[in-house]
């Protein structure tokens, strides 16, 4: 990910001004102008970090004169206690970014630790995580990134750049076959080239989706693992396949062991727990 790109420049300040507003009365009224201060971000839990280069672009948004040393890189298991960053500064600006960065961080580390949970309990398997459409607005993005950072892959980024034809648009499409048979017309017509999953309910509506000839997944929706591995064997590698709905912890190995391509998993980042960070500031 590019942490230095107008777009996120721009989603930066958008944030600080929300929370600064006209100024950070708090420590303009009790610190002396000029004040220098010295940082230290610690993780407060074992978990993976995700977020270093975030920060030093935050700290550099908010103050480029700001020292920022990065002693972990994203992506690491760490442990409760490490010593992530150091940084130094006047104490105004580092004081603003605290919030921010932390906010931003304890998230993105929260989803990073828990995808690497997920991707671990499917090893021996091929199947692979991904994640949803289901993220924080205005943060997709990051929230998508920081999957990838716990080792987990994306799904489609938006609703741009792939054909996702769940049950609410086969329904009222008329079906699977109408809503598929539309769709590759759609395509032809705007010459766009992208791939087409198609939601199923159950082994019918999979074997009316395989039937249509122009679908590149099949997800199977709320199947339990018997179904799934039922439906797995069906599609026999005639198509991409892919599980969702009541996936957890505890039934995910489940899932991965019926030969499912992926497994998709909104609890990624919809209802993540974040990671304890601090940061802790002093003058110098």
């Amino acid at each position: 990910m590019d942490f230095s790109s107008p777009e996120l420049i721009a989603f930066i300040k958008t944030c600080i001004q929300e929370d600064r507003g006209d100024g950070d009365h708090s420590s303009l009224a009790s610190i002396p102008a000029g004040t220098q201060g010295h940082s230290r971000l610690l993780l407060k839990e074992n978990g993976v970090i995700a977020g270093m280069e975030l920060a030093r672009t935050i700290l550099n948004v908010i103050d480029p004169a700001i020292v920022f040393t990065p002693y972990h890189r994203d992506g690491e298991h760490l442990t409760r206690g490490t010593l992530l960053a150091e940084a130094k500064g006047s104490v105004h600006s580092l004081l603003l970014a605290e919030r921010l960065l932390l906010n931003f961080m304890q998230r993105l580390s929260g989803i990073a630790t828990q995808t690497a949970a997920m991707v671990t309990l499917t090893e021996g398997y091929k199947t692979k995580i991904l994640d949803t459409r289901k993220t924080t607005p205005g943060m997709r993005l990051l929230e998508k990134w920081a999957v990838k950072t716990g080792g987990g892959e994306n799904h489609r980024i938006g609703l741009y750049d792939m054909i996702m034809l769940k049950d609410n648009h086969n329904d009222s499409a008329g079906g699977i076959t109408a809503a598929v048979n539309r769709t590759v017309d759609y395509l032809k017509a705007q010459g766009k080239d992208l791939k087409i999953e198609v939601e199923t309910r159950n082994l019918d509506e999979v074997k009316e989706a395989l039937n249509t000839g122009s679908v590149d997944r099949i997800m199977l929706d709320n199947f339990t693992p018997e179904a799934c591995k039922e439906a797995v064997d069906w599609i026999a590698g005639r198509c991409e396949t892919e599980a969702s709905g009541g996936i957890n912890a505890e039934n995910l190995r489940d899932y991965a062991a019926t030969g499912v391509d992926f497994i998709s998993l909104g609890a990624l980042t919809h209802s993540v727990k974040s990671l304890d960070i601090s940061m802790k500031t002093h003058s110098i």
